[in-house]
């Protein structure tokens, strides 16, 4: 009973996996090479999902198994890659990105001269899972790079780091399931078994849900940084009296004009609006003043959020906008990051 329940579910995980790489293959978007990435990597594991109902096509077909267990070693490259050129869309794949491809081809031609013997089973085993920790690694350093750098240029709610950062903190539980199932085989312990498969297949079912709903609601699936933009650095030419001179240039800009108050504000807008150079007023709100180009955005907002929740009958939604949030939770986490409260009990207890 257990058995045919999931291979009905690996079939609706089959299923969806290849709608939703059909839709990201034949879709118009600008981010076509990411969306072929994603397309791809969802193809191979949907290849690695038929194995829950076409167990005995794979034990008669030798040759078409070898390619489906090689194939697992390219899913976690595809998605690096996914990940990487969403984050800095500037960073093209290039020929040096076929190496992330070797270890699949050295598995496909081992597999279909030697076979599957204990020994190749074995460092089957250990290549995979040291693999995928590596890229799993890998994932988090890039994403941790580009959350810097975003934070650091951009005052808009980004979404590229949540989505990346769950989808892999996803996977990694999905990992660890199938390393606890790979134990549990070991020991003979089939009802168990049994069940830990059904719980894997349900899991991987509402992750690929959750794929498809993402997907299909944010069809271009965010964008990252378009250009070369570096982290900042202390290598700066500037006098001391003209780092004052500058400050004081950005703080009158910011208390007369507002710009906070648009919800695209960039450091790139700012400093052609105050003629200051980029990396030159990166280094002064990053470095003298000793916050993110996020955070001290985010403070001006705050501020004048304040201002209208104390001397205005606008609601909470209408201030969010009008000081240059697009995101109910930014808003709320900026708020009570500035001031230790939620903007309605900061009203309430001030009214």
């Amino acid at each position: 009973m257990i058995n045919e329940i999931i291979d009905d579910i690996g079939k609706i995980i089959v299923f969806l996996l290849v709608l939703l790489s059909c839709f990201l293959f034949f879709s118009k978007s600008s981010n076509r090479t990411q969306n072929a990435l994603f397309g791809l990597f969802l193809l191979i594991t949907s290849l690695d999902f038929t194995g829950l109902f076409l167990e005995e096509f794979y034990v008669d077909s030798a040759a078409i198994n070898a390619v489906k267990m090689s194939s697992v070693l390219l899913q976690m490259p595809l998605f690096f890659l996914y990940v990487r050129t969403t984050c800095f869309r500037h960073k093209a794949i290039n020929p040096k990105d076929s190496l992330h491809g070797v270890l699949f081809g050295i598995f496909t031609t081992i597999l279909l001269i030697e076979g599957m013997t204990v020994r190749t089973q074995l460092w089957y085993d250990y290549v995979t899972q040291i693999q995928y920790y590596f890229y799993i690694v890998l994932i988090f350093l890039t994403l941790h790079r580009y959350k810097r750098i975003k934070r650091e240029n951009d005052s808009r709610h980004d979404d590229i780091y949540s989505w990346f950062a769950i989808t892999t903190s996803l996977f990694l539980t999905g990992n660890t399931m199938v390393m606890i199932r790979g134990i549990v085989d070991f020991s003979d312990q089939d009802a168990q078994l049994g069940i830990l498969n059904l719980i894997i297949s349900l899991f991987g079912l509402g992750v690929i849900s959750w794929f498809v709903i993402k997907t299909m609601k944010s069809p271009s699936l965010f964008f990252g940084l378009s250009k070369e933009i570096e982290p900042i650095t202390d290598k700066q030419d500037s006098t001391r009296e003209e780092f004052k001179e500058e400050l004081e240039r950005l703080k009158v800009h910011m208390n007369s004009e507002k710009p906070f108050l648009s919800d695209s504000l960039t450091l790139q807008k700012l400093a052609a609006q105050i003629d200051i150079p980029e990396k030159q007023l990166s280094y002064l709100i990053n470095r003298e003043m000793g916050q993110h180009f996020f955070d001290y955005v985010n403070s001006f907002r705050i501020e004048e959020a304040q201002s209208l929740l104390l001397n205005s009958d606008l609601n909470v939604q209408e201030i969010m906008y009008d000081v240059g949030f697009n995101s109910k939770s930014s808003f709320n986490t900026a708020f009570k990051k500035h001031t230790s409260t939620t903007p309605s009990a900061f009203r309430k207890s001030n009214s």
